[in-house]
């Protein structure tokens, strides 16, 4: 890692959405600066299993799976309390668990209304329950909210109203904490990734390796090790003076 602002040792990280895609890759990342990480996932023994990978390459951290289910207010509060029991702090929250993989892309007025209504519970609602969940740990010590937002919501990417409408939410949700919470020294931005090669956009995009990538300015496919350094950044005391942003990592695909 960069440095001692890139150090997080002792501080605990909890990701959602983490037992595998970008929310493993974050967690990878925390654990490689020197976080204490919980993997938290609705998937609780994918999460468990990816906690203790991790555990075994670095020794001496503490590494935890739990799960999660974003939605509901009593999960979110358990898992909060679950992932600061042993160090009796959370100075990171990464809002990353979302649903993507499982749609399908059609016009709006084809959307099933009650996948929109899933695709705001998990995507939009998930974030607001975690970081009402978090709030009595981060408002001691202060602390970074870091939400998953995505590039769609500045391309206006057609056939994914839901999605793209959650995750504009998402931008305005970050906004409105930024303001809320500044004055407990907690800041909170969103990160909008672009299209990342993760299993889930192999398994969703055709020669996904290609998708775009004649737009960017970077001509290729991002990983998600391209994302999770933006992350490390907005979570570091290199941002401590920056809240209430959106950081898109697309490779150059559209300047904002």
């Amino acid at each position: 890692m960069a440095g001692p602002l890139l150090d997080f040792s002792g501080r605990t990280v909890l990701v959602t959405g983490a037992a595998g895609g970008l929310g493993l890759a974050f967690a990878t990342a925390f654990a490689g600066a020197g976080a204490d990480v919980v993997l938290a996932d609705i998937a609780a023994e994918a999460a468990r299993a990816a906690a203790g990978a991790l555990a075994e390459r670095h020794p001496g951290q503490h590494m935890r799976g739990l799960a999660v289910d974003v939605t509901q207010e009593a999960s979110t509060l358990a898992a909060a309390a679950e992932a600061a029991a042993s160090s009796g702090r959370i100075d990171v929250l990464i809002n990353n668990a979302a649903i993507y993989a499982t749609l399908t892309r059609r016009p709006f007025h084809e959307i099933d209304l009650g996948e929109w209504d899933r695709v705001m519970a998990v995507n939009l609602k998930g974030p607001f329950l975690m970081s009402r969940a978090v709030l009595p740990w981060m408002r001691r010590e202060g602390g970074a909210i870091v939400n998953i937002a995505s590039s769609t919501v500045m391309s206006g990417s057609p056939l994914w109203a839901h999605y793209v409408a959650s995750k504009a939410g998402v931008i305005g949700l970050t906004r409105s904490l930024a303001r809320e919470l500044g004055e407990h020294r907690i800041t909170v931005n969103a990160l909008a990734p672009g299209f990342t090669l993760t299993e889930a956009s192999l398994g969703l995009i055709e020669d996904a390796a290609n998708y775009g990538v004649e737009r960017g300015a970077i001509r290729r496919a991002a990983a998600p090790q391209d994302i999770v350094g933006a992350a490390l950044y907005l979570a570091s005391p290199l941002a401590a003076f920056m809240t209430g942003q959106t950081l898109v990592v697309d490779g150059g695909r559209q300047f904002i």
